[in-house]
């Protein structure tokens, strides 16, 4: 009588269950069956029905001529650049893409390519979405330290401006401090 190296006997079908695509099958092998030459019935896979393609459009319904507005938060402080798209009551994120993201070195996450780079997928994204016109906030640092916007605002602008958006309201959303806290640099300021 056969026998495995536990002495278990070989002679007993063993029971194998398959999971096929959500369905147990309970199949017998014998020990001189292989588990690879199963019946083909078993092996066969459900047939399934090629999904169709549909034109599927993101965003609002639209009529012709009528234009989508997004709001485009520019934050451009000197060290990155933050280009950041919502819907008009700014509590829904569309895309948000930062200088930072479009290149390798860091000093150059401020830079004007580097924004010119990020407002144009910012575009292209928007576009995707049915956005089509933008009003504008444009923000530095503020507070306490720089009110001037870093060095990529401007060609953040041009680029979506350049890349087919309609630029709607242009409104500089600095925060501008009644009193603030002490600033950096001492009392007598930094020396240069």
């Amino acid at each position: 009588m056969p026998s495995n190296i536990f002495g278990a006997n070989l002679s007993i079908p063993i029971y194998f269950l398959l999971l096929l695509d959500g369905i147990y099958i309970k199949a017998a092998l014998s020990e001189e069956e292989d588990p690879k030459t199963l019946p083909s019935v078993i092996m066969s896979r459900r047939k399934t029905r090629e999904p169709k393609e549909e034109n599927v459009t993101l965003g609002p319904a639209v009529r012709d001529g009528e234009q989508v507005f997004g709001v485009v938060h520019i934050f451009a402080s000197f060290n990155d650049t933050f280009i950041h798209v919502t819907d008009l009551s700014g509590r829904e994120t569309l895309v948000r893409i930062t200088g930072g993201m479009k290149v390798k070195a860091d000093r150059d996450e401020s830079s004007p390519y580097a924004a010119m780079l990020a407002a144009q997928d910012v575009a292209q994204r928007c576009k995707e979405l049915g956005i089509t016109a933008m009003h504008v906030k444009l923000r530095a640092t503020g507070g306490n330290k720089t009110k001037t916007p870093g060095p990529g605002a401007q060609s953040a602008l041009r680029a979506l401006a350049r890349s087919g958006m309609k630029i709607g309201r242009i409104e500089d959303v600095t925060p501008i401090p009644t009193d603030s806290t002490r600033r950096k640099g001492g009392r007598r300021g930094r020396r240069l």
